[in-house]
């Protein structure tokens, strides 16, 4: 369930992944470094690559079925009753329909309008109900906004102050080398997103740093690109305040025998983090 929010946004610039690589393409440019979609696009791959990885071992490592305490469980379920109705088709429908149209027309909103129109069309989502859906959904994105802004405000402090500088050549310092200066930003941008639980949040803050301290080192575009990337995503999945965490979390504990940390944060910081530094690594030493 984490690999399905994280997954697809970090690697492809589709939907909320093309909100995604837009933060990172305007997040550099406000640091003197100019580049494309089509520029993040070439390398964002590796990290959707490194979560897939993760995901593989996930499920090797968790084969055997999960035993619940019988006295933990409240809620209990008719699997006999479990099947796709018309309501689940139409908003599945729904899904389709604004991936293509974005697709197509490179519009985002357009096929997010799109995608609406069809679910309360076809049903997906019940007339009467349409306010409260469009409520929940504009709270959910002013929330998202708030954070951005707030790490918006925090990135251009830290480039007004000067203190950018000196952190660089602190951190140039101590890492020795490329490859010490690569994993040193990783656990940095590993640290704030864990801090802030939001991949998109961190990137104006990780933007600030990053940039400079590549260009200290020598490293490629490419290789800068990747690292914002990658460090944006780093944490998130393990992070305790993370949607790509308290939304299985949501799902999971339907039964009352899910515990948030031991049974979905520990698992995706450990499955997803380390293959993301390792992939991270990697790609930014190679490009």
């Amino acid at each position: 369930m984490t690999f399905g929010l994280k997954a697809p946004y970090l690697s492809m610039g589709v939907g909320f992944g093309l909100l995604f690589f837009n933060i990172i393409k305007d997040q550099m440019k406000n640091n003197g470094l100019i580049v494309s979609i089509s520029d993040i696009q070439k390398v964002m791959w590796i990290g959707g690559v490194s979560m897939l990885v993760g995901l593989i071992l996930a499920i090797l490592a968790y084969k055997k079925d999960r035993v619940y305490n019988t006295q933990e469980v409240t809620v209990a379920t008719n699997n006999e009753n479990l099947h796709m109705t018309r309501k689940e088709w139409a908003v599945l429908a729904g899904a389709f329909i604004a991936f293509g149209v974005q697709i197509y027309t490179s519009n985002m909103p357009l096929g997010a309008l799109s995608g609406l129109i069809a679910m309360i069309a076809f049903k997906g989502i019940e007339y009467n109900k349409v306010n409260d859906v469009m409520s929940d959904g504009l709270a959910m994105m002013a929330f998202i906004a708030f954070i951005l802004l707030v790490a918006a405000g925090f990135g251009a402090v830290l480039r007004e102050s000067g203190g950018i500088s000196e952190l660089v050549s602190f951190a140039s310092l101590i890492s020795g080398n490329k490859l010490g200066g690569i994993l040193i930003m990783l656990i940095v941008g590993l640290l704030i997103t864990m801090g802030i639980g939001s991949s998109f949040g961190t990137i104006p803050v990780i933007a600030a740093i990053y940039v400079p301290f590549c260009s200290s080192l020598n490293l490629s575009v490419s290789a800068t690109i990747l690292l914002i990337g990658v460090a944006a995503a780093l944490g998130d999945a393990g992070s305790p305040a993370s949607d790509s965490t308290l939304a299985p979390t949501a799902g999971l504990n339907m039964d009352g025998g899910h515990n948030h940390i031991y049974d979905t944060c520990v698992p995706t910081f450990l499955f997803f983090n380390i293959p993301l530094i390792i992939g991270g690594t990697i790609g930014a030493m190679l490009l």
